[in-house]
């Protein structure tokens, strides 16, 4: 893939294919979300277009007319070149030369088939600026990729690579920059170009004379693949460690859309310095804070990546280990952007991702973010339609501190308030029982100290486990 990272901006024009299925409204969301993308690559958007089509296969994708809009754009010829192009026999060469005069009434006949389809598409104005990419909002073949490069003679990207190089460039820990790696290749493997030509490695028995570059490289990559799931499974394993350690504790996971404002209520939440920033997938690794000010018992908060729109299968699969983290939480956060009219369907792309790691059965609840963006009429219509859900922004104070109580009294309806007797011969476990249950009052008497706790019952049990055998000694 064509890096971003120029001292100047690559000027791109985005193409949508807007299905019959697919409202006005849809595809321009999709293509403003796309926007951002491209933007977040660094690259500058000078333009987009848009053509309605059965479906999105086709070798070229786009209609005739279109496909030499789209050049105009990038100065390409507009039309698609041969792949290969074969030197021809002498003897073709002189038949050629005998039937010169059929060739030109051919050319006169295609010239005028061309003015005809000249003329029964959309005429369209030559755009003042030159694009050295075109992003196609939607997914593209390897045929179809190298038929929009011949035609448009510059690189061409489809919404799936764009979405990879974001992952590539956000990823920090060991174990995201594996999940990535295998999307990539997993991706790259099929698109490998025939760039140098059918040329055979030698070697020795076998079919043929050798495999070609391109079965080289496909075979390499599949191998390469392989160590890194056995590398990503190692490291899984440890995840998997970590999170049976927490299983006893209270987990809190937020989730949503990309760019809704996680890390943002993450870092208000517990006050650590987790990375915020207005970026599409700006996280990509899970962390996993303790709820600030400490409530007892604790309550953890992890920080999840975002999903969005046309997520690659690839990638979903990839970050399953990641996405692991929500099914081992107790509870769910569904964070949405409260400003973006297109949040509802940005939440139903999170509930679906969500059910298909197995989480969607969790208890959960909906946040609404950034309301401080809302003018007071929106505001009073989303509480209407949404009288559930928990609406704040995560830069007030106050809001979050009332998130932060009500998480607290979520918790608390399954907990239960009990007394526990605890003998002066026991040791060690006074300690336990504070910083694992909210205690409520207490008393004491001659033999030992009575705690009234308030816990979950499951917890009540294991403390009981541990008093009874050492207060019967």
């Amino acid at each position: 893939m064509e890096s971003f990272t120029h001292k100047k901006p690559l000027k791109a024009v985005l193409v949508s294919i807007q299905l019959p299925k697919v409202t006005d409204q849809e595809m321009n969301s999709s293509l403003d979300e796309l926007t951002r993308l491209v933007t977040t690559m660094g690259a500058e958007v000078i333009g987009r277009m848009s053509q309605r089509r059965d479906s999105e296969r086709g070798v070229s994708v786009l209609g005739d007319g279109k496909l030499k809009e789209l050049a105009s754009w990038t100065g390409g010829p507009g039309v698609i070149g041969p792949l290969f192009v074969k030197k021809k026999h002498k003897a073709a060469l002189n038949f050629e030369s005998n039937n010169s005069e059929e060739d030109e009434e051919l050319e006169e006949f295609s010239e005028e088939e061309s003015e005809e389809d000249s003329n029964s598409t959309e005429s369209f104005e030559a755009p003042k600026e030159k694009a050295q990419i075109v992003v196609f909002d939607c997914d593209l073949s390897p045929s179809q990729l190298r038929n929009m490069e011949s035609a448009t003679g510059v690189t061409v990207h489809d919404r799936t690579g764009v979405i990879i190089e974001i992952f590539s460039r956000h990823a920090r820990t060991r174990a995201a920059k594996l999940q990535v790696e295998i999307a990539r290749l997993t991706y790259l493997a099929p698109r490998i170009r025939e760039t140098g030509g059918e040329d055979r490695q030698e070697g020795g028995g076998g079919k043929g004379s050798g495999e070609s570059k391109v079965e080289l490289d496909r075979r390499n990559i599949r191998d390469r693949i392989k160590e890194l799931k056995e590398e990503l499974a190692s490291i899984a394993q440890e995840h998997n460690v970590r999170r049976t350690r927490r299983a006893q504790e209270i987990t809190v996971a937020l989730v949503g859309y990309t760019n809704a404002g996680k890390s943002s209520l993450m870092r208000a939440l517990t006050g650590s310095e987790v990375l915020v920033a207005d970026k599409l997938f700006a996280t990509l690794d899970t962390t996993v804070r303790i709820l600030y000010p400490e409530s007892v018992p604790k309550i953890l908060i992890s920080d999840t990546v975002g999903f969005i729109k046309k997520l690659p299968h690839d990638l979903v699969a990839s970050f399953k280990s990641t996405l692991d983290e929500a099914l081992s939480a107790s509870l769910l956060l569904y964070v949405v952007d409260s400003s973006d009219p297109s949040f509802r369907s940005q939440l139903e792309v999170t509930k679906k991702v969500l059910e298909e790691v197995g989480a969607a059965e969790i208890q959960s609840l909906l946040v609404l973010n950034k309301v401080d963006r809302l003018l007071p009429d929106a505001l009073s219509a989303l509480k209407q339609e949404f009288p559930e859900a928990w609406f704040l922004s995560a830069t007030n104070p106050a809001d979050v501190k009332n998130l932060r109580l009500k998480l607290i009294s979520y918790f608390e309806t399954d907990m239960v308030d009990e007394a526990l007797f605890i003998p002066y011969t026991v040791q060690g476990i006074i300690g336990k029982v504070r910083s694992q249950m909210r205690v409520i009052s207490e008393s004491y008497n001659e033999d030992g100290l009575t705690l009234q706790v308030r816990a979950r019952p499951e917890d009540l049990e294991k403390m009981r486990a541990l008093i009874s055998p050492k207060s019967k000694a």
